[in-house]
């Protein structure tokens, strides 16, 4: 994917402050990182909303030892807003200490829309000098999508106490030179059974949370730096958490509606590689981007009962919009 390589060049300057005299390369770095939140922020929340959809379907617990298996889809929707971003030379404030800004646009804008990770491509380009030596590198571009989707399967078993276990997996997927592998499991708990009536029918009330692993690969063609180092890869780890209270109610026998308000926390961690002598401050500094970032959310969704099996819908809404819809076998 052609934006990886540019954010890896990213990257690559950031860490130059690892081994490299202070002063206007730090400046520098701390252009680079502005770039790279503004960049980079829309794709970790919208990661967020992924990862924490689908682990419930019912407050109410599957009897104990009972299995689900589920086969299910999750659609992430991003708004306009979350493709771009207006950034200006204002906002790039790096002056070299003989005077001067170390980084700005191109040309004679003062400021520029650019793309997010989710944008499409783009003919602006930022210029500079640093140690002496002028360059000029093409503003990142996104993998132009405003819906993201991947499959997963899920499987539940129940528990004693009205508990549920579930556990997710997706096999390493590759699309495009980019590889994805994520598994997670999650413990739901109902409540209604503590309370003095507790139907079937009745409304029920239960406690859910699950942790999640992201592992995303990117490969690209070598970006190559004599004598320094060689890259050709990126490896971006996230692991999620979230933790949610819900409600459902069953309507006659085929029938139930959900609800559920949540938060969501969510680290990244990045590494890369290839070869050459600055491979490894490369990574060490890359270990100072690690963020973890906490969301809200609130889902809404439905079930359709059938004999053997059931159909589920959910959407989430915070700051984007999520649909999660699944085919669940209970044996």
């Amino acid at each position: 994917m052609k934006f990886q390589a540019k954010y890896l060049i990213l990257f690559l300057l950031f860490s130059v402050n690892s081994y490299a005299q202070e002063g206007d390369v730090t400046k520098f770095a701390n252009e680079m990182l502005y770039i790279a939140d503004e960049f980079a922020g829309p794709a970790a929340e919208g990661v967020a909303y992924q990862a924490g959809a689908g682990w419930f379907t019912s407050a109410t617990a599957l009897k104990p030892w009972k299995v689900e298996i589920s086969f299910q889809g999750n659609a992430l929707f991003v708004p306009s807003n979350r493709q771009s971003f207006t950034i200006s030379n204002g906002d790039l404030a790096g002056v070299h200490e003989s005077g001067g800004p170390i980084l700005s646009l191109k040309g004679d804008e003062s400021n520029a829309v650019v793309p997010t990770a989710f944008g499409e491509e783009t003919d602006v380009y930022f210029e500079g000098t640093l140690l002496g030596e002028s360059f000029e590198f093409q503003a990142l571009e996104g993998v132009n999508k405003s819906v993201v989707a991947y499959p997963f399967v899920q499987a539940n078993v129940g528990l004693p106490y009205e508990t549920e276990f579930s556990a997710r997996f997706l096999p390493q997927l590759t699309v495009d030179g980019v590889a994805i592998t994520t598994y997670g499991a999650g413990v739901k708990h109902n409540f209604s059974q503590y309370f003095k009536f507790n139907n079937e029918e009745d409304f029920q009330a239960a406690a859910i949370i699950a942790y999640s692993k992201f592992d995303v690969e990117y490969e690209f063609s070598p970006v190559n730096i004599d004598n320094v180092v060689n890259l050709n890869l990126v490896n971006v780890n996230s692991n999620l958490w979230m933790a949610s209270v819900m409600g459902s109610k069953l309507y006659g026998d085929s029938f139930e509606v959900f609800g559920a308000l949540g938060a969501t926390n969510s680290n990244f961690n990045y590494a890369m590689g290839g070869s050459g002598v600055a491979l490894g401050p490369i990574n060490s500094a890359l270990r100072g981007l690690d963020q973890s970032q906490a969301q809200f959310k609130a889902d809404l969704g439905f079930n359709i009962y059938f004999n053997k099996f059931k159909i589920s819908t959910m959407a989430t809404a915070g700051k984007f919009f999520h649909l999660n819809a699944g085919l669940h076998f209970r044996i």
